[in-house]
């Protein structure tokens, strides 16, 4: 009976794997998913996955599956196993090895790890390597499996965490299966490489070796016929790649340059003896990444050397540069980037001031080959309107990398000075000009690959450019405006205008003709060209303003003439480039400079707002919303606290008008999110001045939220709360309790919602109103703690726990940490107007919530982290664990004892419980609380990847069949 229901379950399984692997829909798909997610983590899964793996008729899917969750039982599960019978699984799964030595590779892999694992967790298991060496014999099949658990042991122990051991167990054992046997896997690979030329170029030897090279000194490799037979290796189609790796590996082990002379005076002649091969790679992707990786990760793990010693290590980086200059493709120059960063960040420094003039002129070539790289394409065609042959990604991929080489190139300004660089494209430009400037017409410009790059190369170098530069910008500059209208050369004329602003408010000779060149872009047909124009109308403004100061009235004819044809980004960058101006006017202009701008915007807003029918409707009113909001940020005047803000002014007229949107609006969620954002922006900018559109703002936030149900509004309530609370600058008590009954009566409205409505359909309210909450009791810590909302509040934050979202999660978990703060004497957080204790009255409320609520919270927090809980919440989540410890030492470890009462049948031991327990119980009788949070961490993470997080294999069940070879 008891093998015939084991042959029903092995049925079942291959069913349901048959089912993940069809091409069926829906309820069965997920069914079956569902029930082998379940069947990995069974007790009948130990034999189960046996029986798949020595049964040959089954797919070679279903047997990898069976693999993977026979490794992930190992992993996580065997407290299901007696002790007694681990030797036993052991020698079966060593037996399987023997069945799968010639593969399928995957199969073998994966019962490679579960050894590698049992050899890990079985701790009376000396003789690991001979054992396993024994079972898979000598043979080429035998050789490739030993390399195979070789390379996977050192990586099954650092990833020891998982398992169920101590911290010194797993010292113990590592130093068991790796320290102890370095020496002997050395002998072993050795004598393995030797032993045939097909050895010497298994791939499978060198990623062992780079795998072992944590445990194997490097000096013993480099004295070790390994050495060579690794850089012969190299030479090799099939053991390239590995060989590569395995050098690399070796680099990265000698970044300690003083300690590891030797190794890098052996390896360094023999590196410099493959520059030849960079030649011969230029027509091959795949080498020349290779190649380059060769070189350049030997020049990051001894750049300190080349800084100290540049002479002597000078042909390691010409060949990194000869890499960079035959990469056709562009395919491997980038794995030289982070090469030049590190040299940079060196010889820019004082001690290696030598090195910077020794290595001058390569990063000067370096300068001249980015930028040749830089250029787009030349269609063989002649296509323009195509320069990739429709090939989008190809496309992307290119401009992406453009902006990485442009990177490069502030790291050459860095090392050669700003100056140089700019005086290259310079050149460039001028040298285009005076062969194809006359050539070029309003229809075709010829070669204009070769002027966009150096345009391009200009404006990544900006930033790196000090405003003082007197050389060559004054040359160059007024070049830019002569660009011709090509589409992309004018995109990156305006561009590079866009990043020299800084420089021209200090040369103001040139700013009419950039500001005319600019606003051409606007009638340019290309939407790039428009856009960059916009964003360059944004920098001119920020960084010219005073000069432009005198210039209001025309700039908002211009403003309002354009700002109706550009989409939503670039409207917001002409904002903030004519409120910048805006916000320079004398005091006494900034109420009219205010009207004369925003005037037409609100008239616009009114205008769409009642013709807004649909979403799209309602999204150009949010749009237009936005820039009121932006001159709101920028237009921020001084003025003495007992005079009016000219801003504040122009506000008292917008705020009645924002009203009546927002009670018309209740369903629109962009237009109430603007209107909040502009009302929260308001009271940030003008501060107390606000004060007398105070009662008129709470009540439009209060009516607003009452009436849509939307977070935003307590976003804006936030606002108000940290701008007028208790003990701020120029605020009066009666201001302050009033702002804090405004709280209570959004608080009062949110419990009532929250009454209504399920969670889960309020997550954004939810954040929303915690981050609000947390305020509250940092700004109102002893109104908010012993109010009858504190308790309401806690419970609420508990049940948001149960949401699926982070956000709202660690809103409710940062407001009970500030909560539990105010439990201590002395509350980190909040000054309590000056006070550095907490009241006695505002510890025992704390303690008083405590008693109601402090065993759903341990169960919350705790089920949290085994169950459903985002990892990112994990830090806030166990650090409210750690304060009830500290607060209610005793009373935090019954709570945790009656929440593992609580967890599924069998997937606890009554011992590991008892564990928990006495740990805790300990670490409390040393006064050690920090303790136990880590031993809680530490349960919580086991649990959930034994008993709830996914094990691996069921993801490739969904994909497309694989071909396996063995």
């Amino acid at each position: 009976m008891a093998a015939k229901a084991a042959s029903d379950g092995v049925a079942s399984i291959v069913a349901a794997l048959n089912t993940m692997q069809s091409n069926v829909q829906g309820k069965e798909k997920e069914v079956a998913h569902q029930y082998l997610e379940t069947f990995q983590k069974s007790p009948q899964a130990w034999t189960s996955t046996c029986s798949i793996l020595q049964d040959s008729s089954t797919s070679v899917e279903a047997r990898l599956f069976a693999a993977t969750t026979l490794k992930g039982k190992i992993t996580y599960d065997l407290h299901q196993l007696s002790q007694e019978a681990l030797p036993q699984l052991r020698d079966q799964v060593i037996q399987l090895l023997q069945l799968y030595v010639s593969g399928p590779r995957p199969i073998r892999t994966q019962l490679c790890v579960c050894i590698a694992s049992m050899a890990v967790q079985m701790l009376t298991w000396k003789d690991v390597l001979s054992t396993v060496g024994s079972a898979v014999g000598a043979s080429n099949e035998g050789g490739d499996a030993m390399l195979d658990f070789l390379r996977i042991l050192p990586e099954e122990v650092t990833e020891g965490r998982k398992v169920n051991l101590s911290e010194e167990e797993l010292i113990d054992r590592t130093k068991e299966l790796l320290e102890d046997n370095a020496s002997q896997v050395l002998s072993l690979l050795v004598s393995y490489a030797q032993s045939s030329a097909t050895a010497a170029t298994n791939p499978r030897l060198y990623e062992c070796l780079a795998s072992w090279l944590r445990e194997i000194q490097v000096l013993d490799v480099v004295n070790s016929p390994l050495l060579d037979k690794t850089i012969a290796a190299i030479d090799d189609p099939r053991s390239f790649d590995a060989a590569v790796d395995c050098l690399c590996t070796i680099y990265k082990d000698t970044r300690d340059v003083d300690e590891s002379k030797a190794i890098i005076t052996a390896l360094f002649p023999k590196i410099m003896a493959m520059t030849p091969k960079i030649a011969s790679a230029a027509d091959d992707n795949d080498l020349m990444k290779g190649i380059t990786r060769l070189f350049a990760e030997a020049g990051e793990a001894w750049v300190v050397l080349i800084a100290r010693m540049p002479a002597q290590f000078r042909p390691l980086v010409e060949a990194i540069l000869a890499c960079c200059k035959v990469d056709q493709d562009r395919e491997a120059i980038a794995i030289t980037f982070n090469f030049w960063f590190e040299l940079k960040q060196y010889i820019t420094l004082d001690k290696y001031v030598e090195a910077r003039a020794t290595l001058a002129d390569l990063y000067s070539e370096l300068v001249d080959v980015m930028i040749k790289h830089l250029e787009f394409p030349t269609p063989e065609d002649g296509d323009e309107a195509d320069l990739f042959d429709g090939d989008r990604e190809q496309e992307d991929k290119f401009r992406e990398f453009r902006h990485t080489m442009g990177d490069v190139l502030k790291d050459c300004c860095e090392a050669i000075g700003a100056p140089e660089c700019l005086r290259k494209t310079f050149a460039l430009i001028q040298g285009w000009g005076q062969k194809y400037g006359a050539q070029a017409t309003e229809t075709k410009v010829p070669y204009w690959q070769q002027l966009e790059a150096p345009l391009f190369a200009l404006r990544a170098m900006g930033g790196m450019v000090s405003s003082e530069e007197s050389t060559v910008l004054p040359q160059v500059i007024p070049l830019l405006t002569t660009v011709p209208d090509h589409e992309k050369l004018k995109f990156q004329a305006i561009m590079a205008l866009a990043r020299y602003t800084e420089w021209t408010a200090q040369n103001p000779e040139v700013l009419e003709a950039q500001l005319n060149y600019v606003i051409s872009g606007f009638n340019n047909k290309s939407p790039e060209v428009v856009q960059a124009a916009a964003l360059a109308m944004r920098f001119l403004g920020t960084d010219c303003a005073k000069l432009l100061g005198d210039h209001v009235e025309k700039l908002q004819q211009f403003y309002d003439s354009v700002l109706d044809k550009l989409k939503a980004t670039s409207q917001e960058e002409i904002t903030e480039g004519v409120a910048a101006v805006v916000a320079v006017q004398p005091t006494a202009k900034i109420y009219s400079s205010l009207k004369l701008f925003c005037d037409p915007v609100m008239n616009r807003i009114v205008s769409h707002a009642e013709q807004a029918k649909d979403d799209e409707g309602e999204k150009v009113v949010a749009d237009y919303l936005g820039l009121i909001t932006t001159f709101i940020q920028y237009v921020q005047p001084y003025v003495s606290p007992d005079q009016e803000n000219p801003a504040v002014k122009y506000c008292r007229e917008l705020l009645p008008v924002l009203a009546d949107i927002s009670k018309h609006f209740t369903k629109s969620i962009p237009i109430l999110e603007r209107v909040c954002k502009c009302w929260r922006n308001m009271v940030i900018s003008y501060r107390t001045g606000m004060a007398p559109l105070l009662p008129e703002l709470a009540t439009a936030i209060a009516e607003g939220y009452a009436a849509s149900k939307q977070g935003c509004f307590l976003w804006a309530t936030d606002a108000v709360i940290r701008e007028f609370s208790q003990g701020a600058e120029f605020v009066d008590q009666r201001t302050s309790d009033s702002v804090f009954d405004f709280f209570s009566q959004q608080a009062t409205v949110f419990f009532r919602i929250l009454s209504d409505l399920d969670t889960v359909e309020l997550p954004d309210m939810i954040e929303d109103f915690f981050r609000l909450a947390s305020d509250a009791i940092r700004y109102y810590p002893i109104k908010t703690l012993t109010s009858d909302l504190a308790e309401p509040m806690v419970k609420a934050s508990l049940s948001a726990l149960a949401l699926q979202s982070m956000e709202p999660i660690l809103a409710a978990l940062h407001f009970l940490r500030d909560m539990l703060d105010f439990g201590y004497d002395t509350p980190p957080i909040s000054s309590l107007n000056g006070r550095p204790h907490s009241p006695p009255e505002v510890q025992n409320s704390v303690k008083r919530i405590l008693a109601t609520t402090g065993l759903e919270m341990v169960q919350r927090i705790m089920t949290g982290m085994m169950f459903s809980f985002p990892e990112d919440v994990y830090p806030d989540a166990s650090a409210i664990l750690l304060a009830l410890f500290n607060l209610i030492p005793q009373g935090a470890a019954q709570w945790v004892a009656n929440t593992l009462q609580l967890l599924p049948a069998g997937t606890l031991k009554p011992a590991e419980a008892n564990k928990l327990m006495q740990g805790i119980s300990q670490k409390l009788q040393q006064n050690e609380a920090r303790k136990v949070r880590m031993l809680l961490q530490d349960f919580t993470n086991s649990y959930r990847r034994r008993n709830v997080a996914p094990r691996e294999g069921l993801g490739r069940l969904e994909a497309t069949r694989f071909r396996y070879q063995g």
